[in-house]
C-alpha cells in the first residue's frame, strides 16, 4: 500500500500537480489545503493579511475527475471570500481531502477538530489562529490482510512562527484523542499533513504516547516555492516502523510549496 500526503497549496501549481496525481500511485492520498467553492470552477484568487494566491475554485472536484476509482473524502474547516478572473466574489470552504482507492474497503471515518471549531465566514481571511480539522479513514487492505487507519490533518498557523504553544499543545492532545477514537487495536495507524511545527515540538511526545513514530524528524519538506529559511512543516508517523518498505520526501517533481511524503508499506 503506498500514502502519499500533500500540502496541495490550493493548487497553486495545478498544472504540475495535476501531471503528479496522475502518476502517483497513491493507494490513499492525503492532501491539505483543498478547495471546495460550490458550483465555480477555474481559478480564483486568496487573500489574507500576508498573502496573495491564486487557487483552484474548486480543487476537490478537479482531484476527483482524476481518481475517479478512488473514494474522496472532504472536511471543510471554515469558509471565507475569494475573487474569480471576472473580479466576482464567492464563497470558498477550505479544509483537507483524502482519497482511498475503491480495491480498498473503506469501513470507518471520524473527523474532528484539532483547534478551534467550524467558521461559517470569514469577512476577511485571518492570516493565522484559523480553526483546523483532521480526517481519519480506515480501510481493510484486502492485499496485506490487515486494517488501517490513516489520520490526515493541518496544524494551526501561527503568524509568530512554529514554536509550541499552548494552543499547539491543545491541539495534540485532541489530535492523540481523535487517533484514539478512530482505530481499533491491532490496526496499523498512520498519521500524515502539514503539522506547522518545528521538529522539538512536545507534539511527537503526545503522539510516541499512543504509540506512533515520527518518520520526517528534522529533514526539509519544502520545496524552492517557499522563500523562508525554516524548513520544517510537514510530517508522517507510524505506529509500526517495521511495516515501512520505504518512505521518501519527494524533493522532485515540485507540485506545490510542500514536498510530498511518499510511503509504501510492505504487503
Amino acid at each position: 500500500m503506498r500514502i502519499i500526503s500533500l500540502n496541495a497549496w490550493g493548487g497553486a501549481m495545478f498544472d504540475e500537480l495535476a501531471r503528479w496525481i496522475d502518476t502517483c500511485d497513491a493507494d490513499i492520498l492525503c492532501l491539505q489545503e483543498v478547495t471546495h467553492t460550490p458550483g465555480v470552477g477555474g481559478w480564483t484568487r486568496f487573500d489574507d493579511p500576508e498573502r496573495s494566491l491564486p487557487q483552484r475554485a474548486n480543487l476537490l472536484a478537479d482531484v476527483r475527475s482524476r481518481l475517479p476509482r478512488h473514494h474522496g473524502l472532504f472536511a471543510t474547516g471554515d469558509a471565507g471570500p475569494v475573487q474569480d478572473q471576472e473580479e466576482r466574489w464567492h464563497q470558498e470552504d477550505f479544509g483537507l481531502a483524502t482519497f482511498a482507492d475503491e480495491t480498498l474497503a473503506l469501513v470507518g471515518t471520524h473527523t474532528a477538530f484539532i483547534h478551534g471549531e467550524y467558521t461559517e465566514y470569514h469577512d476577511a481571511w485571518p492570516a493565522d489562529d484559523r480553526p483546523r480539522v483532521a480526517l481519519a479513514v480506515r480501510v481493510f487492505d484486502r492485499r496485506a490482510r490487515r486494517f488501517v487507519t490513516v489520520v490526515n490533518l493541518h496544524g494551526l498557523r501561527d503568524a509568530n512562527g512554529k514554536v509550541d504553544t499552548p494552543a499547539r499543545h491543545a491541539q495534540a492532545e485532541r489530535l492523540a484523542g481523535l487517533v484514539t477514537d478512530a482505530r481499533e487495536d491491532g490496526d496499523l495507524t498512520v498519521v500524515c499533513g502539514d503539522f506547522n511545527l518545528l521538529p522539538d515540538s512536545r507534539t511527537f511526545e503526545t503522539l510516541a504516547a499512543v504509540g506512533l513514530t515520527d518518520l520526517v524528524r528534522d529533514a526539509d519538506t519544502r520545496t524552492s516555492r517557499y522563500p523562508k529559511p525554516v524548513r520544517h512543516a510537514s510530517y508522517l508517523l507510524v505506529s509500526d516502523p517495521d511495516a515501512v518498505a520505504k518512505f521518501e520526501i519527494a524533493a522532485a517533481p515540485e507540485v506545490s510549496d510542500h514536498r510530498a511524503l511518499v510511503l509504501d508499506l510492505h504487503g
